[in-house]
C-alpha cells in the first residue's frame, strides 16, 4: 500500500518537538519524494524557516495548518480570460501512454450527459491505434466524429472538424493530436499548423490546449509539461492516474512552476471517472490521515 502526502509529512515529524534544521530537512525530503519538485520544495520550506526563526515550538497541528495554507497559496491563480465562441474549441495534446486519448472520451461522455453537442477530430493520424480507440471512445460516449484516411494533414483534418461543428452546431470541438515529442521542431511546426487551420475555420480558435500528464511519472510529467509549454500555448492541465495522494504534490509542482491551471482529473478506468479538479478539496486531500491510494 502506498505512503499517503500525510504519512510522508507526519513521519518526518514524529518525535519532535522543536522545529529545527533536521526537521526541516526531513520535511523537504518528504515534499520531493510526494514528487511536488525541487524548485516548489524550497518555496514550501523558506516559508517554513521564516515562521520557524519566530517560533520554533510549532505544535504538530501548528505546522501542518501551515503547510496546507501555503501549498494551497502556491496553487491559486488569478482565473483567466475565456473566449466566448461558439462552438469551443479544445486542442488536447500530450505524449502517447498519458491517457490522452481516454481523456478526450471521458470529457466527451461527460459533455454530452450535461447536454452539450460534442464533435471529436482524429487528428492523431500517424497512429492507426489512435483513431481506432478515439473512434471507440467517441461510439461509447454516443458523439460525433470527424477522421480521415491515416497519413492525412493533422491541420486539414483540424480544420474539417471544426467546419463541420459549425454547421451542425456543435457545442464542444475535442480534437486529438499526435502524441510525439521526439523532435521540439516538428511538434511546434505540428501545432503551430493546427492552431492556425482551427483559427481559418473559426475565428478565435482554439479556445483552449489542454495537456495531459500522467501524474504517476513525477518528473517525468515536468519535463512533458516544459517541451509542450514551448511548444506551443498551453492554457490547462488534464492529470491522469490522480486516484490516490501519495504522488500528490506533483499537481503542486506544475501549477506553481508552470503557471497554468489543472482543469480536469481522471481519477480511474471508467468513463465516467473524470473530475473538474477542485483546489481547495484537493489540499484538503492531501492532508487527510486516512487517505490512502
Amino acid at each position: 500500500m502506498a505512503i499517503s502526502f500525510f504519512q510522508k509529512i507526519s513521519r518526518a515529524i514524529v518525535g519532535r518537538s522543536r522545529v529545527d534544521e533536521d526537521t526541516l530537512d526531513a520535511i523537504e525530503e518528504a515534499l520531493i519524494e510526494s514528487d511536488m519538485g525541487v524548485d516548489t520544495t524550497l518555496k514550501v520550506i523558506d516559508a517554513l524557516e521564516e515562521r520557524v526563526s519566530r517560533d520554533k515550538f510549532m505544535s504538530r497541528e501548528e505546522l501542518f495548518a501551515m503547510l496546507r495554507s501555503e501549498i494551497s497559496a502556491l496553487m491559486e491563480l488569478d482565473e483567466p480570460e475565456s473566449k466566448s465562441l461558439h462552438p469551443q474549441v479544445i486542442l488536447v495534446v500530450g505524449v502517447n501512454g498519458v491517457g490522452k486519448t481516454t481523456t478526450i472520451g471521458k470529457l466527451a461522455y461527460k459533455y454530452k450527459k450535461e447536454g452539450k453537442k460534442v464533435m471529436l477530430g482524429a487528428a492523431d493520424t500517424f497512429r492507426a491505434a489512435a483513431v481506432d480507440q478515439l473512434c471507440i471512445w467517441a461510439q461509447r460516449a454516443g458523439v460525433e466524429i470527424v477522421r480521415q484516411q491515416m497519413g492525412s494533414d493533422p491541420a486539414a483534418v483540424a480544420y474539417d472538424t471544426v467546419k463541420s461543428a459549425v454547421a451542425k452546431g456543435s457545442d464542444l470541438v475535442l480534437i486529438d493530436t499526435a502524441g510525439r515529442l521526439h523532435n521540439r521542431v516538428d511538434l511546434m511546426n505540428e501545432l503551430s499548423k493546427i492552431r492556425n487551420s482551427v483559427g481559418k475555420a473559426l475565428p478565435g480558435a482554439p479556445s483552449e490546449v489542454l495537456l495531459v500528464l500522467d501524474a504517476s511519472t513525477g518528473q517525468n510529467a515536468f519535463q512533458q509539461a516544459k517541451e509542450f509549454a514551448r511548444a506551443t500555448k498551453i492554457s490547462e492541465l488534464a492529470l491522469t492516474k490522480m486516484d490516490g495522494s501519495a504522488r500528490g504534490g506533483v499537481a503542486v509542482g506544475l501549477v506553481d512552476q508552470f503557471r497554468i491551471p489543472i482543469r480536469y482529473v481522471g481519477v480511474g478506468e471508467g468513463i465516467e471517472d473524470i473530475r473538474d479538479f477542485d483546489r481547495e478539496e484537493f489540499v484538503k486531500t492531501l492532508f487527510e490521515e486516512d487517505n490512502l491510494k
